[in-house]
């Protein structure tokens, strides 16, 4: 169960597939091509073509009349519709399905599969609420790393990393924990940074300076194993900063970000670009140090604040049931 088999995984958000373009995704060791219809149908099936194994998500898309798609294999344009299926040349009958279908489950705009395992681990609804109260700003820092989906998880849920791997782009000066609330598989963690003052070369360099708070107060909703929420209040507007991961393979695994805001001041939106281009830093930085971590090294040491690292490992160790204890703690 080291990539959690029975977990969904939010694979994509339809802001994120244009119109009949093909979008590789990959899921505990399999890749698979995504692609929706003019009709807004989202379509997914296993990724190689059972002609010659080519990867259809380098092919294209062929729109029908009736407004629907066919992926197309880029090698030698075979056409399969959403079944699998393919008439073959010099031949006018539809064969049986040739390429397996990914199940998915959409709600809204999100794109979620348990990867054809039983659910172990239900949907949260917690995205449908975001989005029902906030407006998409959009997605960002797309990218798959070469580490184990506990590895990235343990870093996500590192409280004592940002002043050190995020310390240039936020001039953060330390990690004053408040609480951890410990619900199962759900739980939050609340903290502030003090953020050092900036001078204005500083804050032009990098705009969303100029927004930050001298204290900004985080609060994390986790929701083991796929998602955290970085909520966040600034004086341009409430933040839902959603950091989503997928294991790809059992050392592989993906990760993005989808930004939602409640924007308070006009500046918010004329620097909506800006503030993606920063979370992708986050990520590349986070992506970044990931790959220069030894693989299963011994930790001989143990800072303070490590309990959202503990609830992972409790976590991932038992899943999918819960035991205790539970790791609530205060300051």
């Amino acid at each position: 169960m080291n990539m959690l088999q029975g977990a969904p995984w939010l694979l994509a958000h339809r802001s994120m597939l244009a119109v009949n373009k093909p979008f590789k995704v990959s899921l505990y060791g399999n890749d698979y091509v995504l692609w929706k219809d003019a009709g807004g149908n989202i379509n997914a099936l296993e990724n190689m073509c059972p002609h010659m194994g080519a990867m259809l998500s380098e092919g294209w898309c062929e729109a029908k009349p009736d407004g629907t798609s066919r992926i197309v294999c880029p090698f030698h344009a075979l056409e399969f519709d959403r079944a699998g299926c393919t008439i073959l040349p010099g031949s006018n009958k539809q064969t049986l399905p040739q390429l397996a279908q990914l199940e998915l489950i959409i709600q809204g705009d999100f794109i979620w599969s348990y990867g054809g395992y039983e659910p172990q681990v239900s949907i949260p609804n917690i995205l449908n609420e975001i989005a029902a109260n906030y407006d998409l700003v959009g997605h960002t820092g797309d990218c798959s790393v070469e580490t184990d989906l506990r590895s990235m998880l343990l870093n996500m849920h590192d409280y004592n990393h940002q002043n050190g791997t995020h310390r240039e782009l936020f001039k953060i000066t330390e990690v004053q924990f408040e609480k951890f609330v410990d619900e199962g598989h759900h739980s939050h963690a609340y903290y502030q940074m003090p953020i050092a003052p900036s001078t204005v070369w500083e804050k032009l360099k990098n705009p969303p300076l100029f927004l930050m708070p001298k204290l900004m107060s985080a609060h994390l909703e986790n929701h083991f194993p796929h998602l955290v929420i970085f909520h966040s209040d600034m004086p341009a507007g409430t933040v839902a900063q959603c950091h989503f991961f997928i294991p790809e393979s059992e050392g592989r695994t993906r990760t993005y970000v989808l930004l939602f805001a409640q924007p308070k001041h006009p500046a918010f939106h004329l620097m909506k670009q800006q503030f993606l281009d920063v979370v992708k830093v986050v990520v590349e930085q986070d992506a970044a140090i990931l790959n220069n971590i030894y693989p299963n090294a011994p930790q001989k040491i143990k800072l303070n604040n490590e309990v959202g690292m503990d609830w992972v490992h409790r976590n991932f160790d038992s899943f999918p049931l819960v035991v205790s204890p539970l790791r609530s703690k205060i300051g």
